[in-house]
């Protein structure tokens, strides 16, 4: 299953985060953000389609993240869990670690925000740039 999320960039964005990646409907970002890649985002964790949210929620799945920002892209991989409530109405979140909140996507990444090419948080940092989000599930 694959699923495509649009955002845009911020002026704000850093991406320095060590261990999480997360992209937000909402519009505005402080500084505090580092780990925001994205704002304005077309899908928040409650939005996600009933299908793709029991795929996440099998702990078996694997699950992939692309994020295309010009001709840039980033691959990242995690892991779904079975109390993944995927039910925060703003943010998307994956994470490197086991932790699970409503915001929560995805455990076990292998990458953060501060991995990210700074050439492509460079383009982030313009309002006017798009990106997406893509999440494929085994």
């Amino acid at each position: 299953m694959r699923f495509e999320i649009n955002f845009s960039g911020h002026e704000n964005i850093r991406s320095n985060h060590k261990k999480t990646i997360e992209i937000t409907k909402a519009s505005n970002l402080t500084l505090k953000g580092d780990c925001i890649i994205g704002v304005n985002a077309s899908y928040s964790c409650f939005d996600l389609p009933s299908s793709l949210k029991e795929k996440l929620q099998d702990p078996k799945s694997k699950v992939q993240f692309s994020i295309k920002v010009a001709e840039y892209e980033f691959i990242v991989e995690g892991r779904g869990r079975k109390d993944l409530t995927l039910t925060h109405t703003e943010d998307i979140v994956i994470r490197k670690s086991n932790f699970v909140c409503p915001r929560t996507l995805a455990i076990k990444c292998d990458k953060a925000s501060d991995l990210l090419p700074r050439e492509m948080v460079t383009l982030l940092q313009d309002p006017k740039t798009r990106g997406i989000f893509t999440i494929i599930v085994e």
